[in-house]
């Protein structure tokens, strides 16, 4: 027999979610590996939003969630022009080998 999901389940997959994200953020060195860590930490705190919303049935946490999925966007967005104008200027995508104030 199979249990129901609850609320807790969407919190520890929101937990599992923020720790590798958090993780990714930390122990990586490529932008690109850093901008997808970020990603998954918006969609950690997204299917937070929508649990509690769903738990406490109430509409808000769920058009929060939409104005944070078009924020991340617009973040994936500029951070991809960002990484391609410093992959043309540096031709590195190592974090720390790009070193702004030293062109």
């Amino acid at each position: 027999m199979l249990h129901p999901i609850t609320t807790t389940h969407y919190l520890a997959l929101s937990a599992a979610l923020l720790l590798i994200g958090t993780m990714g953020v930390l122990a990586r060195r490529n932008i690109v590996i850093i901008l997808m860590s970020i990603e998954l930490i918006l969609n950690a705190v997204n299917i937070n939003l929508i649990a509690f919303s769903n738990h406490l049935r109430n509409v808000n946490g769920q058009v929060f969630a939409i104005f944070v999925i078009t924020a991340a966007v617009a973040e994936a967005a500029v951070g991809l022009g960002i990484l391609i104008a410093l992959f043309r200027n540096k031709e590195t995508l190592q974090a720390d080998e790009i070193d702004l104030l030293k062109w």
